[in-house]
Formats: C-alpha cells, sequence, structure tokens
C-alpha cells in the first residue's frame, strides 16, 4: 500500500492519501481522543504524541498537531505506519456505521440553495487543502450565513481569507439574500 502525502495551507495540518475510499457516508472531525472512540483509526492516531486533529475526507484524511510539536519529519512516519496498519486489517473505519439524519426537507428554499452551492462549489475546493465547510445556520432576517470549518482549515491562518474573499464572494453573487459569511468556532 502506498500512501501520498501532501501539505495543506495550514502548516500544522497535514493530508494523507490511502489511494482508496475513506469516508464514504460523509465527512468526519475528530478533536480529542474522547471524541475519536468512535473510530478505530482516529482513536490510535489520538495515540500519537502531538495529534490535536484528525480529519476523514472521501479520499484522505488531515492529521493536525500541536502547533509547537514534534516537527513533521518525526511525526509523519508514525502516521503513516498508523494509517497502513488500519486498511491492511481490514476494520472498519467507524465502529458504529450509524449516521446523523439530514433534515433536507426541512430547510427552507433559501438554505437548500445555499446547502447546494456549498456541495457544488465550494466543498470540492477546500477538501483540495485537507478539510470540509459545513453549514451551520442562516439568519433570514439579517443575510448572515453561519459556516463551520473542519479538518485542516479549521486552524488554517487563512481560513478567515479563504471565508470572506472566496466563499462570502461566492455566496453573494449567487445567493443575493446572503449578506455576510461568519465563522462557527
Amino acid at each position: 500500500m502506498f500512501i501520498q502525502t501532501e501539505p495543506t495551507p495550514n502548516p500544522n495540518a497535514l493530508k494523507f492519501l490511502p489511494g482508496r475510499d475513506v469516508a464514504v457516508g460523509g465527512s468526519r472531525e475528530f478533536l480529542s481522543i474522547d471524541q475519536a472512540t468512535a473510530s478505530p483509526l482516529a482513536e490510535a492516531l489520538f495515540e500519537l504524541e502531538d495529534v490535536t486533529g484528525v480529519f476523514f475526507g472521501g479520499d484522505h484524511i488531515s492529521v493536525t498537531r500541536a502547533e509547537h510539536g514534534r516537527d513533521w519529519s518525526a511525526l509523519k512516519p508514525e502516521i503513516l505506519s498508523v494509517i497502513m496498519d488500519h486498511f491492511v486489517s481490514g476494520a472498519p473505519l467507524m465502529r458504529d456505521a450509524a449516521e446523523t439524519a439530514d433534515h433536507a426537507a426541512d430547510d427552507s428554499e433559501i438554505v437548500a440553495e445555499i446547502k447546494a452551492l456549498l456541495d457544488s462549489r465550494i466543498r470540492p475546493a477546500v477538501a483540495q487543502d485537507g478539510g470540509d465547510i459545513l453549514f451551520d445556520a442562516f439568519d433570514e432576517a439579517t443575510g448572515v450565513l453561519s459556516l463551520r470549518m473542519r479538518g485542516a482549515c479549521a486552524g488554517c491562518p487563512s481560513s478567515a481569507m479563504t471565508l470572506k474573499a472566496g466563499v462570502e464572494q461566492m455566496m453573494r453573487h449567487y445567493v443575493p439574500e446572503v449578506t455576510s459569511v461568519e465563522q462557527v468556532i
């Protein structure tokens, strides 16, 4: 098994591409060892010193390290070993395959339009950088759209610029009801 790695715009996150599907049913993020118990792979990665975040995308795994932790040259081989051992073992990605239900039927027309634009144009671009962006809320009275950054994008120094210069402009162009975009932390 050959696992490629790619840098992300976040210097504390690295993207690992195992050459196979990772999170088929939707992306997942783990920010602590307690959350990671839902996944054997995430739990094994959190057992490594200096791992502070794990994100599963459709075809990749993004790992975030502690800001002042070990250098990638020391941490990367350990991460590669854990990922390889997991996929070679044939263990499932998640211990409980239950997924949360999507309440798309409850969405207003504007929210459905926002989510469609996120899924078709924005999320694929963000995934290339090892992260994800999720709809959180839309206030129809003020036009404020709240989004949640995950994976490598969550702590990235350029995420605020991505939201304002890229996502907000695109949203305002295609969905004029959106007046501004804010990041939910």
